[in-house]
């Protein structure tokens, strides 16, 4: 339904995120320039400070590079190496013999040979019964003996 109103009336999301986007930023507005309480002793100090640094940073305050840019034909020879590096990797890629196309069903089987195979060590053979009763009795170990009663001064 709420589309069908956006189409009658001639919103689109555009409009109603600009409209969205001037009323969030609307609020902001008064924040970009500060008042400086006038019964502050720091009052004129402060004032003066932004006074000074209004205009701060120009392009004129950063230091040039001293290095030079380098020439076009040095930038288009390097493009150049880098777009043959490109293809001779691309050739490379695709003399690979990709093996994971094939049947899944003959790649489970694969590496299910492959890890029964392998030699299993005794913690990963345990049944989760087993790894319970082993985490239970770390739990008890791990409590705090009881207090011990100690006679107190009459």
């Amino acid at each position: 339904m709420n589309a069908i109103v956006l189409k009658k009336t001639g919103w689109t999301a555009a409009w109603g995120m600009a409209l969205g986007s001037a009323l969030v930023l609307g609020g902001c507005v008064s924040a970009f320039e500060p008042k400086t309480d006038p019964t502050s002793p720091l009052a004129p100090r402060v004032q003066q400070l932004v006074d000074e640094n209004r205009q701060y940073p120009r392009w004129a305050d950063f230091p040039r590079s001293s290095s030079p840019l380098p020439a076009p034909a040095e930038v288009a020879a390097n493009v150049g190496r880098l777009e043959s590096r490109n293809a001779a990797l691309t050739a490379e890629t695709a003399r690979i013999d990709w093996t994971l196309n094939t049947d899944p069903a003959a790649f489970v089987a694969q590496v299910n040979r492959r890890v029964d195979a392998s030699q299993m060590s005794p913690q990963t053979l345990r049944t989760a019964e087993q790894i319970e009763a082993y985490a239970e009795e770390l739990r008890q170990r791990a409590k705090a003996p009881p207090p011990i009663d100690r006679p107190r001064p009459q």
